[in-house]
């Protein structure tokens, strides 16, 4: 941490920088509070602004060290009551990331100044953790209980403007803030600590309202009752026994494992000196669902898109729901009508693929099939530069097939979009066996820089995730046969923390899909039978919501509604296979499904298709509703114990259709070495 101190006649601006988001590490706020002290003592200072300089304020405490000891938080305290407790006026001139601790240090002071772009929030909550500097007691009493808790249980960020209609900043400016800081410092205003303001008047009503739901949103709004029931400090106190619960919990260290294996997923060992070139202007090849979503999140990350449909049609109806989605943010209030317009103006809709010729980087996101992906690409090469980028959104397909369309495979990579793109995170950033290191650093930083989470993989039937969800739907079809229904399916991994159950997953996706890579897998692994009951609810016509029923009914084309129908056709596939229906229990449903992950993510980390264990964490995490309370398959299956999961996966290979439960090998070595897939992960960081 360093820190500068300058002085303006009778106010000192105090600057600290720890590059590249300003964390505040314990030894680094004892260098603020002493230069601080210094000030606070110093006759010719009037008035002080604290800064993290032009461009950050502060993310917050660097919660890796408090791991084992929460105590060492106490520094970060101590700093932020000193600064309370100055009898000079202070002033934080917020520039901007301002999140977390940064912010609690911010609230510390007696001013607050932010910049239109600040990006201001506790979000803690995020990390499982609740805000241990001060935030649970001051933010309350300065915006009130109501607004206070939205702000804390959500994690939301507000910009610099929103932040002013709430309460928590004094002024927001246009630029540098510490400018119009140092201008309201030199007026030496009264001295105003948060921490000294009544308790809000709405707390009552706003814990009467409140509904938390994880452990940390509980304690977050127990702490924010402590301020009708106990004073100031004794409500830090309470704060801080909450805070150090919350730190050892398992909640809390899943989703710090989720947020930090983000981080790690980003960075591709191997690379050496490959830098990433520059991405201005993309086309999508493709108008249907999926080419329509990445344009529009590409549109929405603020890129240059050109998208290429052949038939008028679909373009038309293409572009109108790129306007129509785009319109609707800004009925939302998400945007404003000046944003709106440049990003439908930074659309080119063209029939051809010749419009694609100025692309930097080209997506190809057409129907899954080899002729038209050969088709796609001998045109894409035909008319792009010879710098870039030929890309593929193929789900299953072998890229390297694809790849060898091209003369030029070093520049082809896999960018695998979840659908709906413009919402999910997840990025599967595809290595094909001759894509290029700058070709892979390129569309690793793209990823990045559209705000997806991406994640490097190799080329293999379905990748990662789809890879790891077909043993998962595989395992839940045959619970269908043995004795589950639909609802129960579901409600089992939804009350444990998936997202959506499986059953509802496909209806909302299109059972069709599944039936067509069912089809196909029929022919090229005859030896991997699957369960026929999605078959037989698809040769009814059911394919799910967009035909208004699938396993389940659809009334109003989004609500699920249980159908005895369904719930016959599969008793009666049952009696037709000879089984005897049994009672199953929740814990065996959990257990078949997420062990089916775990034991093919092991496959994968051992056939190097995914790098890391955390990778496949962040794409079960990102891409497929996995709770992030649970840290995502690879970890959850350290903290159980690999010798116990394996013994139950050699259980269930004992038992119906135990050939699906071949321990990975990989799995096997580490339950008998005692190591974990983390120890492995450890070796490539």
């Amino acid at each position: 941490m360093q820190v500068e101190v300058e002085r303006r006649d009778k106010v000192a601006l105090l600057r600290f920088s720890n590059p590249p988001v300003n964390t505040q590490s314990v030894a680094g706020v004892g260098v603020i509070a002493a230069a601080f002290a210094a000030l606070v003592t110093d006759p010719a200072v009037a008035a002080i602004v604290v800064s993290g300089g032009p461009k950050i304020f502060s993310a917050g405490a660097q919660i890796t060290e408090f791991d084992g000891d929460p105590s060492k938080i106490d520094a970060n305290r101590a700093m932020i009551e000193a600064i309370e407790a100055s009898p000079k006026p202070v002033v934080a001139a917020i520039n901007g990331v301002c999140m977390g601790g940064g912010l609690e240090l911010a609230l510390a002071c007696h001013y607050r100044v932010s910049a239109g772009n600040a990006r201001i929030g506790l979000t803690e909550v995020t990390l499982g953790v609740l805000p241990g500097g001060g935030g649970t007691q001051r933010l309350p009493r300065l915006i009130g209980a109501k607004a206070g808790l939205e702000l804390m249980l959500s994690g939301r960020v507000l910009d610099g403007a929103q932040a002013k209609a709430a309460g928590v900043v004094d002024d927001v400016v246009t630029g540098d803030a510490e400018a119009a800081a140092l201008a309201l410092a030199e007026l030496v205003p009264a001295v105003r600590r948060t921490g000294e303001m009544p308790a809000p008047g709405d707390l009552a009503e706003a814990l009467a309202a409140a509904r938390p739901r994880s452990l940390a949103q509980r304690r977050i709004v127990e702490c924010v009752a402590a301020i009708g029931t106990h004073d100031f400090v004794a409500g830090l106190r309470v704060e801080a026994d909450l805070f150090s619960e919350l730190l050892g919990s398992e909640e809390s260290r899943g989703l710090r494992h989720a947020f930090f294996g983000r981080r790690i997923a980003a960075r591709v060992p191997g690379l050496g000196e490959a830098k990433p070139g520059k991405i201005g202007q993309v086309a999508v090849i493709g108008g249907g669902l999926m080419g329509t979503g990445i344009a529009l999140a590409l549109l929405n990350a603020g890129l240059k898109i050109v998208l290429v449909e052949p038939r008028a049609e679909a373009l038309d109806r293409a572009r109108a729901t790129i306007a129509k989605a785009i319109l609707r943010e800004v009925e939302k209030g998400r945007i404003g009508a000046d944003v709106a317009d440049a990003r439908l103006a930074a659309l080119t809709a063209a029939s051809e693929i010749d419009a694609a010729a100025g692309a930097d980087l080209l997506i190809e996101a057409v129907f899954e099939d080899m002729e038209v992906k050969r088709q796609v690409f001998e045109g894409m090469e035909r008319v792009a530069r010879t710098d870039a980028i030929l890309a593929s959104n193929t789900s299953t397909l072998d890229l390297d097939a694809i790849a060898g369309f091209t003369a030029t495979p070093e520049r082809v990579v896999g960018l695998h979009f979840f659908s709906p793109a413009n919402v999910m995170k997840l990025l599967e950033v595809v290595r094909g066996a001759k894509t290029a290191p700058e070709t892979l650093a390129t569309a690793m930083a793209f990823g990045k820089a559209i705000g997806k989470s991406p994640v490097a993989v190799g080329v293999c039937d379905g990748f990662v995730g789809n890879r790891m969800f077909e043993e998962y739907l595989r395992q839940a079809w045959y619970l269908l046969e043995e004795g589950a229904l639909p609802g129960q399916l579901d409600g089992a991994l939804k009350r444990w923390g998936m997202a959506m159950g499986p059953v509802a997953v496909m209806d909302l996706a299109g059972q069709d899909i599944g039936w067509s890579i069912r089809k196909r897998r029929a022919v090229d692994q005859p030896d991997r039978p699957y369960s026929k009951i999605p078959d037989l609810v698809c040769e009814l016509g059911r394919f799910g919501q967009k035909t208004g029923a699938g396993f389940y009914r659809y009334p109003d084309g989004r609500t699920a509604e249980p159908d005895p129908e369904i719930d016959a056709l599969i008793l009666a596939e049952s009696a037709r296979l000879g089984i005897e229906r049994r009672e199953i229990g929740d814990e065996e449903i959990v257990e078949r499904c997420i062990y089916a992950l775990v034991n093919e993510g092991a496959k994968i980390l051992g056939e190097r298709i995914a790098w890391r264990a955390v990778d496949i964490d962040v794409v079960y995490l990102d891409g497929y509703g996995f709770p992030g309370e649970r840290g995502g398959p690879m970890y959850l299956a350290d903290r159980i114990g690999l010798p116990r999961v394996l013994e139950r996966i050699e259980q269930f290979a004992a038992g119906p259709q135990g050939w699906a439960w071949a321990p990975a090998p990989l799995l096997v070595e580490l339950a008998a070495s005692g190591r974990t897939f983390a120890s492995l992960d450890a070796a490539t960081l």
